[in-house]
């Protein structure tokens, strides 16, 4: 239960950047919503990788190996938001920040936190893990 804790905490704070960039690119640098919620996703999953890395999963294998698995499941999870934000900015009356919170609510509980749990930071116990190897 702590690491799922933990893990929303991180997913906060990963939609909290994913957020303010989106908005500060429409609002202030006349960028198209889309591409600013793009734009956000991508740093929003960057900041979640080294919050979940270093905090919620602590990372036993290489990051290499994590950054990897990370970047398939991430891709997921950008294909998933940008459709989302398409739909819901396209065929509903939501503002585009509701939509984006909508759908990174539904992304992140349903996506990613079991694909990370399970995937990404899971330790195969044939793994060699960066604190053995120093």
């Amino acid at each position: 239960m702590l690491t799922f804790l933990k893990a929303q905490m991180s997913s906060l704070i990963a939609s909290l950047t994913d957020l303010l960039l989106t908005a500060l690119l429409v609002e202030l640098a006349a960028i198209p919503v889309l591409q600013a919620s793009v734009e956000g996703t991508i740093t929003g999953g960057i900041v979640n990788f080294v919050i979940n890395r270093n905090w919620v999963f602590e990372g036993r294998q290489p990051a290499k190996v994590q950054a990897a698995k990370y970047a398939l499941v991430w891709s997921g999870n950008l294909v998933l938001n940008a459709a989302g934000m398409f739909g819901m900015t396209h065929w509903s009356v939501f503002p585009y920040i509701v939509s984006k919170v909508i759908v990174s609510i539904l992304v992140g509980t349903c996506y990613n936190y079991f694909l990370q749990k399970r995937f990404v930071f899971k330790v195969s116990p044939d793994v060699t893990t960066e604190k053995d190897a120093i």
